[in-house]
């Protein structure tokens, strides 16, 4: 049995520079489906078609979730009523309903079909960005292609995450994002200059340049978002591109705190009556002490991870001492010509940050153990999710 697509009432209205054609090819890429239906194209009994209106902006849950449920026509509420706008059908149906998603014809579906629409497809929580996120199904217009474009961008962002990606990175992002998606810049393009300047950082770090490595690293965060929202909005990420994307910012915090310990050695022996070895070590026990946490929590207790466990971890996530809270603070220091202090500060919040999810990796066992099933039972993410389909 062959799964076939076919486009039909075609946009010519480019989103993120991708027409509606580009748009929905890639996105049935994605979902495994690479065949499309010609003209007159001769089917077997077992095969089915996709249909797909392409004058409509679909949520790529929609795409992924319709191709598992043969029979179903997916229709977009209107004040004058439900409009079909794609079907999923036995070969067999698929001309009929070609007229029908086309308006050639006005009659009821096949009694084999059942009529769906995005929130009885797909589930509102989006585990890969952590958040809700109800699935979307608009019409393409000139009027509406900012808004859609928006939309598009908005549905990228993690729902959980730091307090500068959160509310300083959007709107820049967005712009930088515009000039790479009509400029065919492409997210894995954006990420090699991310590696760039985080080597930059690190040799800048180390040599004692803080003013210069802390300019690289904030445009090294700032790529950091572009490419991931990049990669989204213009349905052009892969397997490869998170590897190297995840690598880059697992690896090269802890070797710039690193370096500008080493920096601050040939001033300072110790800090705060600290030995400067003995932060440095503990700068980077306790990056991987939380990242471990992190890891744990969400091999053993709950896929979407400890920071979308309870409402707590959840503003936690906002300053836990990883890479932009820490360089905050190596930043506000700086302004004072303190580089010891800020090195000393964000050793100080990440072990302290590191202790605190220790303690919250250790109350979901707890839960666990009093409940006798996994943690999601008391998950804030859970409980707001409901009934998603």
């Amino acid at each position: 049995m062959a799964i076939y697509a076919r486009i039909l009432q075609e946009n010519s209205i480019p989103l993120w520079g991708l027409s509606s054609r580009e748009r929905l090819e890639r996105m049935l890429n994605k979902a495994g489906i690479t065949a499309t239906l010609e003209e007159n194209q001769t089917l077997t009994e077992n095969d089915t078609v996709l249909l797909l209106r392409g004058d409509f902006l679909y949520d790529q849950r929609i795409i992924v979730n319709i191709i598992e449920t043969e029979g179903a026509v997916l229709e977009y509420n209107t004040p004058q009523g439900a409009q079909p706008v794609a079907a999923y059908v036995p070969s067999k149906l698929a001309d009929k309903m070609e007229k029908i998603l086309c308006g050639e014809i006005v009659e009821e579906y096949p009694d084999s079909l059942r009529r769906e629409t995005p929130e009885t497809l797909v589930p509102v929580y989006l585990k890969q960005l952590r958040k809700i996120d109800p699935p979307y199904l608009f019409p393409i217009t000139e009027q509406n292609r900012r808004r859609l474009e928006k939309r598009l961008f908005s549905g990228s962002y993690k729902g959980v995450t730091d307090l500068v990606t959160k509310w300083l990175w959007p709107k820049p992002a967005q712009w930088v994002t515009g000039y790479c998606s009509r400029h065919g810049i492409v997210p894995n393009h954006v990420t090699s200059i991310s590696l760039i300047l985080s080597i930059m950082a690190l040799f800048q770090f180390y040599y004692g340049a803080y003013a210069w490595g802390l300019l690289s690293a904030w445009l090294m965060t700032f790529l950091d978002t572009v490419d991931g929202k990049l990669a989204r909005v213009t349905i052009n990420y892969s397997s490869f591109g998170n590897i190297f994307d995840h690598g880059i910012d697992l690896i090269f915090p802890p070797l710039w705190y690193f370096a500008w310990g080493f920096s601050l050695q040939s001033t300072h022996q110790e800090i705060m009556a600290l030995p400067l070895n003995l932060l440095i070590w503990i700068t980077f026990i306790g990056y991987v002490v939380g990242r471990l946490c992190e890891g744990f929590f969400k091999k053993l207790l709950e896929p979407s991870g400890i920071f979308c466990w309870q409402t707590i971890d959840s503003c936690f996530r906002l300053i836990t001492g990883r890479r932009n809270p820490n360089l905050l603070l190596l930043t506000l220091f700086m302004l004072y010509s303190r580089p010891d202090l800020g090195f000393f500060a964000i050793s100080l919040w990440t072990i302290l940050s590191s202790c605190f999810l220790v303690y919250r990796l250790k109350a979901g066992f707890n839960t666990r153990k009093k409940s006798g099933h996994s943690v999601p039972g008391s998950s804030m993410l859970i409980r707001l999710m409901g009934n998603s389909r």
